[in-house]
């Protein structure tokens, strides 16, 4: 008996040090980080054996590499197909290149198989960098 309450104390106590206070402090925390991981990956010069999306992509508005500017894709993304959330929509754009190509490029120019270089936490974190920068 004594030992089955000290071990609902001693779960009561891990609980309330778990981090959370219920103001989404530790949510927020979470998401920063995979902003940062997001961004690191945008950033590297080579993803597996392809050129990274900085290679390709610009952050800057109005200056065009071998891709589409990514400046303000958050809320481009959100209207760009309809019923399809920003963040659904940069997904897609990254895992399979060739559903949305933006006017003005080819189909086939984005490399695909990013599913299989990067992991869906890595494609989660570079989604939520985009949609944060």
């Amino acid at each position: 008996m004594r030992l089955g309450l000290l071990l609902v104390v001693v779960a009561c106590l891990i609980a309330s040090c778990s981090g959370d206070d219920g103001s989404g402090a530790s949510e927020s925390a979470a998401d920063a980080a995979a902003e940062v991981v997001g961004e690191e990956l945008f950033n590297e010069r080579v993803l597996g054996s392809n050129p990274g999306c900085i290679t390709c992509h610009s952050l800057d508005e109005g200056v065009t590499l071998v891709g589409p500017s990514l400046a303000d894709i958050a809320s481009r993304a959100a209207v760009t197909v309809p019923g399809l959330s920003a963040a659904d929509y940069v997904r897609t754009s990254i895992t399979d290149p060739d559903s949305f190509v933006v006017d003005g490029f080819a189909v086939g120019q984005m490399p695909g198989g990013w599913d299989e270089t990067l992991s869906d936490r890595q494609i989660d974190s570079l989604v939520d960098f985009l949609l944060g920068s």
